[in-house]
């Protein structure tokens, strides 16, 4: 596994850069670039030294990655794009090629981006065979009037755009499988309005994390970037969709405040705007970052939802909340702080 992931590195440092056009003419020294792998109950003691270093090992990849490229020169939204490409390629997160298996038994794969510089962004819903959904999102965005994309119709033009396209073989694992057969037997995890409480607390049980990915990224010249991927929740029916490719409650970016991404009980950020409400707060209130996210977060958990988000602001500073027991993430900057945690604190 690990010599994959220093292939996947080698090829995403050589991808050309896409964006020549900054806001901002000169550059500066500064930049900053935060990480989830998810949020949910990650206990120490039911992880395996090894498999917690596979977590930290990926993790430490995705942040090595984004802080290379921002430091000769990337943008954010480039970096944002190839740091979550490296989390969809492992199995280790529900996004890419770890999504779970819905009702039908087989992927159905949400992503968005979005760039602070003009409030544009690309988001992609229900997509089957994309090998990476945020390169989708990102082909949404840049080749089409449009902002969203659903179905096999938007799957078919991003393949025709140039997205990588993956058989249903390569998202099949057997952990993924045997979580979705426990699923079955226990057809609680319907997500009806009459028990949409005790349906999601019985997917927390089921899962034990929420494995959806996210990336937020301020660059050397001042603009913000987030992205968000998720293979959403296990067994999800109806063709459900939850909060990660939309803007605003699992996704937003603005270069006025701030970049937020969101992984959690999706139902409960689309019903909150979680990820507009951190960034209306710096905006319409002057809060800090860290202000608007511990009111935000409150305002989530207040109305029974679990999960966390991560946020970067205008000027460099992060956060990285939750109300469940860890969330996989992490951060590194440009004043030399690298760091990458799964639990309720870092170790």
């Amino acid at each position: 596994m690990i010599k994959s992931l220093i292939i996947t590195l080698l090829i995403v440092l050589t991808i050309t850069m896409k964006d020549t056009t900054k806001t901002n003419t000169s550059t500066t020294n500064t930049y900053t670039i935060v990480i989830h792998g998810g949020a949910g109950t990650i206990k120490k003691e039911k992880l395996t030294e090894k498999k917690e270093k596979e977590y930290k090992t990926l993790l430490s990849l995705a942040l090595e990655t984004g802080k290379f490229h921002l430091e000769k020169g990337g943008t954010a939204m480039e970096t944002t794009e190839m740091v979550i490409k490296i989390l969809e390629d492992s199995p280790l997160f529900n996004a890419g090629r770890g999504s779970v298996f819905n009702h039908k038994g087989f992927q159905e794969m949400d992503a968005s981006i979005m760039d602070g510089r003009d409030l544009t962004f690309g988001a992609v819903a229900g997509f089957t065979n994309l090998k990476n959904p945020i390169e989708g999102a990102r082909i949404v965005k840049d080749s089409t009037k449009h902002a969203f994309l659903y179905g096999e119709r938007g799957q078919e033009f991003c393949l025709s755009k140039g997205a990588i396209y993956a058989d249903s073989s390569y998202f099949y694992s057997e952990y993924r499988w045997k979580q979705y057969q426990r699923a079955l037997k226990r057809d609680a995890i319907e997500l009806d309005h009459s028990d949409d409480e005790d349906a999601e607390k019985d997917e927390i049980l089921d899962s034990k994390k929420f494995g959806t990915v996210g990336c937020v990224v301020l660059d050397k010249y001042g603009n913000l970037a987030a992205g968000t991927s998720t293979g959403g929740l296990t067994n999800k029916k109806f063709g459900r969709i939850g909060d990660s490719p939309i803007i605003g409650a699992g996704t937003y970016a603005n270069n006025e405040s701030c970049a937020v991404s969101c992984t959690g009980n999706g139902e409960y950020f689309l019903r909150g705007t979680i990820a507009r409400d951190i960034s209306a707060l710096m905006e319409y209130k002057n809060y800090s970052l860290k202000k608007s996210g511990n009111k935000t977060l409150k305002k989530l958990s207040d109305m029974h939802g679990k999960g966390g988000f991560i946020s970067v602001d205008k000027n460099g500073n992060y956060i990285m909340m939750f109300n469940t027991r860890g969330m996989y993430r992490g951060v590194a900057t440009s004043k030399g702080e690298f760091k990458v945690g799964m639990y309720s604190t870092f170790d």
